[in-house]
């Protein structure tokens, strides 16, 4: 398994990433939740502790190219959030990421980008734009600027056309530090938050954070949400002792261990929780399992992932029951 370190003294909060919307009302860690994820529910759950709200922009302009969401419509949704789960500390805007796989579009490791096809410049005036549109239709809202941009001269753009809109990032509460996640390089980051920290802007969120990144750069930023655990476990194969499911990648008590790893203590305690964890043992060619949803038999295939269900009937019919389970007490 990946080796974390314990985030240092100083660290900044940490937002745990969350793929499950129950998880706000099963633990009281910081989470940071996804608005595609929340706004599938038909009913909310209530929040035991403080979280944080991703737009989902990433997802959008990678899928459709533009936003299908108006804003109007999104901040209804963020003051249904503040109202009825509660515990909401800020939330993203409709921000417009300025990665080249987002602008440009194509296949990239191995997703499928539309592209927007425009200027880093017009991601910067569209960001900076619907931070105050959000704020006047709903300036009770926590919203929280994003600054955009690819190359360091980008962000000090940004930083400009904030001032020029009247907004003072140095007197944000929290300020999104955005297309920075799926860089590879750690170096390149720490050049941009230690030049945006010299701007005087020191409250600074990391969007998701690798480990290496908060060893690296962690203390210059104020907060920063990780979903790097549900990736480990996925290209990990790794399973907890007594868990059923095919990996830990979704998985509750494997997260809240590995958030205890970055940032110290233990993990918080909570229902049927193993304390250890193991890889997957690979299924040998032939082997037969059962199906999730019918129970009936599998066989298992020579490479690949394991199949959890036999059909795609099957696999329709456990979707459908994720989606419309009830909230948990």
């Amino acid at each position: 398994m990946t080796n974390l370190a314990v985030a240092p003294t100083g660290a900044p909060r940490f937002y745990l990433g969350c793929p499950e919307p129950a998880w706000l009302e099963q633990t009281d860690v910081r989470l940071f939740v996804s608005d595609h994820r929340l706004g599938r529910r038909r009913s909310l759950p209530r929040a035991r502790g403080p979280w944080a709200l991703d737009s989902g922009g990433f997802t959008e302009l990678q899928t459709f190219g533009r936003w299908t969401v108006g804003a109007a419509e999104y901040a209804g949704r963020v003051r249904r959030y503040r109202d009825e789960v509660g515990g909401l500390e800020w939330a993203a805007p409709q921000d417009w990421m300025c990665e080249p796989a987002i602008i440009e579009g194509g296949f990239f490791r191995p997703f499928r980008f539309v592209g927007t096809h425009l200027s880093v410049l017009e991601h910067q005036r569209r960001t900076v734009a619907n931070l105050c549109e959000l704020r006047s239709i709903a300036p009770d809202l926590p919203w929280a600027p994003v600054l955009q941009g690819f190359e360091l001269a980008d962000y000090a753009r940004c930083i400009v056309m904030y001032g020029e809109a009247g907004i003072d990032l140095a007197a944000e509460p929290v300020v999104g530090l955005g297309s920075v996640c799926r860089r590879e390089a750690t170096e390149e980051i720490r050049e941009i938050v230690t030049a945006m920290n010299e701007a005087g802007i020191r409250n600074l969120h990391g969007f998701g954070v690798k480990a290496g990144g908060l060893e690296g750069y962690g203390h210059l930023l104020a907060s920063a949400d990780s979903m790097a655990w549900s990736y480990i476990a996925r290209r990990e194969k790794i399973r907890m002792p007594g868990h059923t499911h095919q990996n830990c990648a979704s998985c509750l008590p494997f997260a809240l261990g590995w958030r205890a790893r970055i940032v110290g203590g233990e993990a918080p305690a909570i229902r049927d929780s193993p304390a250890l964890v193991t890889k997957l043992p690979a299924a040998p060619a032939g082997a037969v399992a059962p199906c999730e949803s019918c129970g009936g038999s599998i066989t298992a295939r020579p490479t690949g992932r394991r199949a959890r269900h036999c059909s795609q009937a099957c696999r329709q019919r456990a979707y459908r029951a994720r989606a419309n389970r009830p909230d948990v007490a």
